[in-house]
């Protein structure tokens, strides 16, 4: 495939920047224009916290791209490699399709960051994330999840555990995300007759001194206050060192048991956006590729950046904030830039004046700054959902979202769990020193792969064991009667591979080869796991 221009990314900047870019070249520029994304919808990033809390309808808040970008080559895929130098890039479209080959001339890049979530132990393995209407919709059933499961619980700990949720991160996305989470479990909770007479927990993590850093002092004072009245508790100049599957742990004051946690930091660059600077020699800010006030990237005439991925300066800052106020601009500036570019016109340098900044922070309350001017409370929420509903793309969603916003206001909230249970064969588990992995007699469902790390076997009060790095334990309860034989616990942070029961026991059925490395190593190994039983035949 050969274009005149390649846009990378279909977010705010990218879209824009196509549709943009199409009215200006007009009929034929859907020869001489692809837009490239992992997607093939645009995101309304802003609305995703409702979505997650049975709000707004997963539909309300996406835009698809065929659709949005008309007169524009649409290829969904996923880029792997830029190659400048041969002015391609390789495109991965899926499972089934083979890699694609597609040149340009001018290349955009659109890209925006990723989420790395790696810096915490734990944190990747067993945090959630709000990216995406995926994962907004993830979020959502593991609320009701957690909801249905403690409705059935008589444990008091257990109980307390399931009904804790804790939300990493006090700037836009956690605090709207934290606050619309409780809005809506206190909103739903009376459904749960067990749990009439007992407490939830919404704890909000952040690492500096007040929430809402963007909007200042003030507002962010207040957001604290309102949420706090609200039963929220937010713990700050505080920073999360690790996550295992039931507890939270932090740099200084006691754990928090909770078995859902949702993570709004770790943005960082993105992987090719990083790959070509470092082979090309370009400039970053801030892990954002440098372009000039036109969006050029500096020494590079054909090569263009907008969005978070790119630091466009703004009047005398090096950078323009990377907010999606800025991004759809630039995606706007740039078409035009493109298009004057091919004319053989004189570029544009972007240039936005911030109009402020909103965030709602549940139950129609919001914090605004808008012009200078500050705003809060029910004011401030009639703005918010004023403002975004002016800038939602298409009637057709403006519409939608106003008849949702107009039974949310009259009719409890959607409850119904629909997404099935993700089917996954291999799970990482990170656990802290004393974390236990099982109590002996407790049903077995996991053959365990120690990674890193080490885990005691217990007997009662008596140790029989150590697991160490690259070896395993578990076969004998899951061959056996499907009880656990011994207690198993974290003698130091440690990393697990667990394998589930059904696909431990197709792989032992299937592979001699994997029996036998079983048996040889409980051959050669002393002492043995206690209450030995007989090995399943392969046949069963």
């Amino acid at each position: 495939m050969k274009f005149e221009i390649v846009i990378a990314g279909g977010g705010f900047a990218g879209a824009y920047c196509a549709k943009t870019l199409a009215r200006q070249l007009g009929r034929d520029s859907i020869n001489r224009v692809a837009l490239v994304a992992e997607q093939n919808v645009m995101v309304f990033q802003p609305m995703l916290a409702e979505v997650a809390a049975a709000t707004l309808s997963p539909l309300d808040v996406v835009n698809p791209l065929r659709q949005f970008c008309r007169g524009v080559n649409v290829l969904r895929g996923r880029i792997t490699e830029i190659d400048w130098e041969r002015r391609r890039l390789l495109l991965v479209p899926g499972r089934f399709a083979k890699t694609t080959s597609v040149e340009f001339k001018h290349l955009v890049l659109a890209l925006g960051s990723v989420t790395d979530l790696s810096r915490v132990p734990g944190m990747p393995e067993h945090s959630l994330m709000l990216k995406n209407v995926g994962d907004a919709l993830k979020l959502r059933a593991t609320a009701i999840n957690r909801l249905e499961q403690a409705n059935l619980e008589t444990d008091r700990e257990l109980l307390q555990k399931l009904l804790t949720f804790v939300v990493v991160g006090g700037g836009y996305s956690g605090v709207e995300a934290a606050g619309q989470l409780l809005d809506f479990l206190q909103s739903v909770k009376h459904f749960y007759h067990n749990l009439e007479q007992v407490p939830l927990r919404v704890v909000l993590v952040h690492s500096g001194p007040n929430l809402l850093p963007e909007v200042g002092v003030p507002l962010g004072l207040y957001a604290e206050r309102k949420l706090r009245a609200r039963g929220m508790e937010i713990l700050l100049n505080t920073r999360v060192t690790s996550i295992t599957a039931s507890r939270v742990f932090f740099n200084h004051g006691d754990p928090i048991d909770s078995t859902t946690v949702l993570s709004t930091i770790g943005n960082a660059p993105n992987p090719v956006i990083v790959e070509l600077c470092r082979s090309l020699g370009l400039e970053m800010y801030k892990g954002r590729i440098a372009t000039k006030p036109t969006m050029q990237v500096i020494g590079r005439e054909r090569l263009w950046a907008a969005g978070d991925c790119a630091a466009v300066p703004l009047g005398d800052q090096p950078s323009s904030p990377p907010t999606a106020q800025f991004a759809q601009r630039q995606g706007k500036c740039l078409g035009r830039n493109l298009a004057r570019f091919l004319r053989g016109e004189k570029l544009e340098p972007f240039y936005h004046r911030n109009l402020g900044q909103l965030a709602s922070i549940g139950r129609r309350t919001a914090v605004a700054e808008i012009l200078g001017m500050r705003f809060s409370g029910f004011i401030a929420w009639w703005l918010w959902r004023s403002i975004y509903l002016f800038k939602l793309p298409g009637l057709q969603r403006k519409l939608r979202v106003m008849v949702d916003w107009t039974m949310d206001l009259f009719f409890p909230r959607d409850i119904s769990l629909l997404l099935p249970p993700p089917t996954e064969l291999l799970n990482d588990m990170y656990l802290e020193r004393g974390d236990i992995v099982c109590h002996a007699g407790e049903p077995a469902n996991s053959f365990y792969i120690v990674k890193d790390g080490r885990v005691d076997l217990f007997d009662g009060d008596k140790m029989i064991k150590t697991i160490r790095a690259g070896q395993h334990f578990g076969e004998h309860s899951l061959l056996g009667n499907g009880t656990w034989h011994y207690s198993a616990m974290a003698a130091e942070p440690t990393k697990l591979v667990s394998v589930g029961r059904g696909a431990f026991e197709t792989l032992f059925r299937s592979s001699e080869a994997f029996r036998r490395a079983l048996a040889e190593e409980e051959a050669a190994e002393q002492p043995q796991e206690p209450e030995r039983h007989e090995t399943v035949p392969a046949s069963r």
